[in-house]
């Protein structure tokens, strides 16, 4: 099994999706909007690659397709939701680790903190 070292630095688009996974399972148009939404819409997930994305997510072992039922009896029952596992919140912690680190090494930069 991979570790989760392995993974980093993660692309964006596999940060935010699993990122939006943090909160519970969504499904492919809920992940498209809460990163456009984060981003400001800088970062538009099209179908495509939103898929795409999620397939490799799937078979690297960071997501998984969920069985979640939404309490909201109008949701489309033809929406997959998809699911962080332990290994992709793991993953995901590595990678927030990560990026802390290098913003403490950047606020130390003389130039930026003039």
């Amino acid at each position: 099994m991979p570790v989760a070292s392995s993974f980093l630095p993660l692309k964006p688009n596999w940060f935010h999706i699993l990122l939006t996974l943090v909160d519970g399972p969504h499904h492919g148009y809920g992940i498209m909007q809460e990163v456009a939404k984060r981003t400001e819409g800088k970062l538009k997930l099209w179908p495509a690659t939103l898929y795409g994305t999620i397939r490799r997510l799937e078979r690297a072992g960071l997501i998984i397709a969920a069985d979640h039922q939404p309490a909201d009896d109008a949701d489309d029952e033809r929406r997959q939701y998809y699911a962080l596992t332990s290994f992709g919140r793991e993953v995901l912690r590595a990678e927030v680790q990560r990026l802390e680190k290098l913003v403490k090494l950047a606020r130390t930069k003389e130039a930026l903190t003039r």
